[in-house]
């Protein structure tokens, strides 16, 4: 009888895991953009319009149209002749035909091919450029730096209204004119007005020392620590007179002016000294 083999007793030994290598990381590569190429062609048609309107035809006068000519230090005469290579009626020839400029609804458009035509409009006395009041060129890259300008000052003074300390702004609301004793968000909604429509304005108000001190007196007047009249800005507990007031000027401008002189320094700091007690 086959005798068998018997398992010792106990668990059973532990099999060893093999090591498992780690799967090596691979770097997403993030395909590159190819770079937009672009040329800047200048407009080489040139656009101009007739200043106040102009309805819908208007004909430039070039009757005698004399103009300065600073390469011969004479005053010429221009005239537009479409078949002739030059504007100067003594450079044109005996069979010169002159054409009318017509501007059509307000404009005319001269292109690269009419380089005479060009020239006449540039040196007519008519231009706006020239100190003329019949027409002007329209500079579409001028306008839009222009615009863009504008609309950055803008956006820069609506920032300092929504990201500005309500007290920052509070001399800049008095200098305004905005009551600063209303709710802030009255306050910055009014001075969110006035940040539009004058931007420039607004931004250069807050490095003012016109200002700071414009507020620092008006505050003072509300606190009853000074007195304006019309002839007079004047201490109210003591009534001794600051500054006199000339005829016809405001006192808060006068008393400001004087503030931010040498000899109304220490008034200016009196009058903060008092204001802060009173905080």
């Amino acid at each position: 009888m086959a005798q068998q083999t018997r398992r010792a007793p106990g668990r059973p030994k532990k099999v060893q895991e093999a090591a498992v290598a780690e799967a090596p990381v691979v770097e997403k590569k993030v395909a590159k953009r190819p770079p937009i190429v672009r040329n800047e062609n200048p407009n080489e048609r040139k656009e101009f319009e007739v200043m106040g309107g102009g309805g819908i035809v208007y004909m430039l006068p070039q009757q005698g149209e004399t103009v300065y000519d600073k390469e011969t230090d004479t005053v010429r005469e221009i005239r537009y002749c479409p078949n002739e290579n030059s504007i100067w009626s003594d450079e044109q020839g005996d069979k010169a035909v002159k054409k009318s400029v017509i501007f059509r609804n307000g404009r005319i458009f001269v292109d690269k091919h009419q380089p005479n035509l060009r020239r006449f409009l540039e040196l007519h006395p008519g231009n706006a450029a020239n100190g003329g009041n019949k027409f002007k060129e329209v500079n579409k890259k001028v306008d839009a730096e222009k615009e863009l300008v504008k609309e950055f000052l803008v956006t820069d003074a609506v920032s300092m209204v929504r990201d500005k300390d309500i007290t920052d702004l509070f001399a800049v609301a008095l200098y305004f004119k905005v009551n600063i004793n209303a709710p802030t968000s009255e306050i910055r909604h009014n001075l969110l007005r006035i940040a539009k429509s004058k931007p420039k304005e607004f931004i250069e108000s807050f490095d003012s020392p016109t200002v700071r001190t414009r507020a620092i007196i008006k505050q003072a007047a509300d606190y009853q620590i000074i007195k304006m009249d019309r002839s007079a800005c004047k201490w109210f507990d003591s009534n001794t007179q600051i500054v006199s007031v000339p005829v016809g000027q405001d006192p808060t401008d006068v008393l400001t002016r004087f503030c931010l002189t040498e000899k109304g320094s220490t008034v200016l700091a009196d009058i903060e000294d008092r204001l802060e007690r009173l905080a």
